[in-house]
């Protein structure tokens, strides 16, 4: 039996046409490139361009989503997990992966980091886009450390991100 791939959680907001955007699917193109794992929402266009690059790149996404239905359709992933908890889905998003990667970001994207900064996820945001992504580096959850916190701006700075936290 082979081991479990690595996952990484892509939280965010951040719309089409902004480089944030192109970023989120870029990452996802490099993660699935890299044999990750994409653990995506698709709750906002940039988690869910990142999903639909994995996709199309050949990878694996599961996506968990906040209502109850099985046969929800047009949804970009292999995997659905359908958990029926409304925003209380943030907690599982939160767990599902290895790191969290952060893009731009409004009220559900800061849930989403504090849970995963209170479970020691490491925290990869997106900085020199805009947005709360930008300020996560100098404006922790709180002062405890509990995570690393790698900033990247461009795919090459993820992938070696990605390479520091032994993911690839």
């Amino acid at each position: 039996m082979s081991p479990r791939r690595p996952q990484v959680c892509v939280l965010g907001s951040a719309e089409p046409g902004s480089p944030a955007f192109e970023l989120a699917a870029a990452a996802g193109t490099l993660l699935a490139r890299l044999g990750i794992t994409v653990v995506s929402g698709c709750g906002s266009p940039a988690t869910r361009v990142a999903a639909e690059s994995a996709l199309a790149a050949g990878g694996e996404v599961v996506s968990i989503i906040p209502s109850d239905d099985i046969k929800t359709e047009n949804w970009p992933c292999t995997v659905l997990i359908p958990c029926g908890m409304g925003d209380a889905r943030n907690l599982l998003m939160a767990l599902a992966g290895d790191a969290c990667i952060v893009i731009g970001g409004r009220a559900g994207t800061i849930s989403e980091v504090c849970l995963a900064w209170l479970h020691r996820r490491p925290l990869l945001p997106l900085t020199g886009c805009g947005g709360w992504s930008d300020q996560l580096e100098q404006n922790p959850p709180d002062e405890r450390k509990n995570s690393p916190i790698l900033p990247w701006s461009s795919v090459e700075m993820l992938q070696a991100r990605l390479k520091e936290l032994g993911l690839v």
